[in-house]
């Protein structure tokens, strides 16, 4: 603090103050400004602030440290330093530094350099105006674990064994994901998960689109909320993902372990903590020169003893001596760390999740003609193994998503050649005394009984792609998705050239409905289904195989954001 000299206007000097004043915090927004607590020093013409952005799991290190660099009476060009030291999380840090204009922090430190290099990138961007971003060191580290209740974890082999990633994406652990687009957790998780599954070129397999689906069904905001089914008792409380630090925290706070800690040995990803000066044109003079000055006291041996009695590890991931954390559900082993993500594979994994989040309107519409009844080369018939990959996709979404279905063939319901099995609405919504959910199934099953007729395909995909567009919902991606394995032998229906002609008239850029058109076999008519699927900006696919089925199910859920314009 500081009060204004009578015999000298404007000048600003230290004073002596009680350790009650010394200790106050500004309320809001989580800002702490630490006083100036010298009991006498050279005069300052002013106050010159020093915003700091921190992950809120290291604010309390990080204002300790301001403490100590402001007992040094910081004088800067005059000015008498003042440290604001702020807690935020690293996601909404980094959605608002690239443009921001007014006020950013002279320095953040968040607990992912995977946000810290996406953020440099996008203020790249944004040009001149934008803040520019240098990346130092780390502070310190701490280990992405899996972690859960005892019981949880001791189902999954522990602590006879570590848990794997392959726990965490099998479909019979009950598993939870923090969102990656807020969390650090759930972004580190997104990662292994896609060293794991994923291609090297960087696009998702399959067996990635599905394990996000089934993890990511029921996303938390936050790691927090993970802890606190877990802390509060609540029964079968699922398996997920934190920091090793997070954990000893969390069991600290509740005084006996109600979390543990697994270290995969497939290896993980660390928390790393860098700093990250921030700086911009018309910034206050003398903000670099005290900013340096910070920087020096987070890297003291002092401020390095704060972080280790809060349970992190040394910047190369070397637990402290004398750790006494088996009973905090830790236990400082060494970990084998995966490389971080850089900024273009971090873009990719958000927009993976982005895709496989999005809540769906989905009509699919399944061929029921003769030749469904022919087998493939698993024995399944060619209805079935549609309808076992169509139920597989369904138990991936959530109950949110808006699911209908139809079948097809020559004169199923005339004056129609499509019947509606179970009309479009929520999964979890009531339908006739169950959920439907369960309607689809049952709809699903019947379908083999239904086979028989003609290929009534253009018919059919205009009647759908109509009757998606009049409902349309505009908080979702709407979309039909068609199964067949032939081609259009109706010769009362409307023609390719017409069809196609149709689509081009009535398609509106503001009710988008792609159709996404499966062929099933060699006699599938994949020149139609492109011509199509391109007309609606959709996307053709020909399953040869009933394990390619589900292929093309879950990239077309990969490719729903960019649709119709990939």
């Amino acid at each position: 603090m500081s009060t204004r000299t009578p015999d000298r206007p404007g000048r600003l000097r230290r004073v002596a103050l009680p350790l009650g004043a010394l200790l106050g915090v500004v309320a809001a927004a989580g800002v702490a400004v630490v006083a100036l607590r010298a009991t006498s020093g050279p005069e300052c013409q002013g106050t010159l602030p020093l915003k700091i952005a921190v992950t809120p799991a290291i604010a309390d290190v990080v204002r300790g440290a301001a403490d100590d660099y402001q007992a040094t009476q910081p004088v800067v060009d005059g000015k008498c330093v003042q440290v604001q030291v702020e807690a935020r999380g690293a996601a909404d840090v980094s959605n608002e530094l690239p443009t921001a204009q007014i006020n950013p922090p002279a320095l953040w430190v968040p607990d992912s350099s995977m946000w810290a290099a996406e953020t440099q990138r996008q203020a790249g961007d944004e040009g001149a105006e934008a803040p520019r971003l240098d990346i130092l060191d780390s502070l310190a580290s701490s280990p992405l674990v899996i972690a859960g209740s005892e019981r949880a974890m001791s189902s999954l082999g522990w602590p006879i064994a570590p848990v794997t990633w392959a726990k965490v994406v099998d479909p019979s652990v009950s598993v939870t994901l923090s969102n990656p687009t807020t969390s650090t957790e759930g972004l580190a998780t997104l990662a292994v998960i896609r060293a794991q599954l994923g291609n090297p070129d960087g696009t998702p397999k399959p067996e990635l689109i599905g394990a996000l689906l089934r993890v990511g069904r029921d996303a938390l905001p936050s790691v927090r909320d993970a802890f606190g089914k877990v802390v509060q008792g609540e029964e079968n409380a699922p398996v997920f993902t934190a920091s090793e630090q997070s954990v000893l925290a969390a069991n600290r706070a509740a005084a006996s372990r109600r979390v543990v800690a697994s270290y995969p040995k497939e290896g993980t990803i660390a928390f790393d903590y860098p700093v990250v000066r921030v700086s911009r044109l018309g910034e206050q003079a003398g903000t670099a020169q005290a900013a340096d000055g910070f920087v020096r006291a987070l890297r003291t041996p002092e401020t390095a003893r704060r972080f280790a009695e809060a349970g992190f590890r040394t910047p190369d991931g070397a637990a402290p001596g004398g750790w006494t954390n088996e009973k905090d559900g830790v236990r400082g082993d060494d970990v084998r760390v995966l490389k971080t993500p850089d900024p273009d594979q971090v873009s990719e994994l958000l927009r993976t999740w982005g895709a496989v989040s999005l809540d769906t309107r989905m009509l699919a519409v399944l061929d029921v003609s003769g030749s469904m009844a022919e087998k493939m080369s698993n024995g399944q018939t060619r209805v079935e193994a549609s309808r076992e990959a169509a139920l597989t996709a369904l138990g991936m979404l959530p109950d949110t998503s808006e699911i209908g279905l139809w079948a097809f063939s020559t004169n199923k319901r005339p004056p129609n050649d499509w019947i509606e099995l179970v009309p479009v609405g929520p999964l979890g919504e009531p339908i006739a005394g169950a959920p439907r959910r369960a309607q689809l199934q049952k709809g699903a099953g019947s379908l083999p009984a239904l086979v028989g007729g003609g290929t009534a395909l253009n018919d059919t995909a205009l009647a759908a792609f109509r009757h998606m567009q009049k409902t349309y919902e505009p908080s979702k991606i709407n979309s039909v998705t068609l199964f067949t394995d032939g081609s259009n032998d109706d010769i009362s229906s409307i023609d390719l050239p017409a069809l196609l002609a149709t689509f081009k008239q009535e398609a509106d850029p503001a009710r988008p409905v792609p159709m996404i058109m499966v062929g099933l076999g060699a006699d599938a008519d994949m020149d139609a289904l492109r011509q199509i699927a391109e007309a609606t900006g959709g996307k053709a696919y020909q399953a040869m195989e009933p394990e390619d089925i589900r292929t093309v199910l879950l990239d077309a859920i990969s490719q729903r954001r960019c649709r119709p314009n990939c």
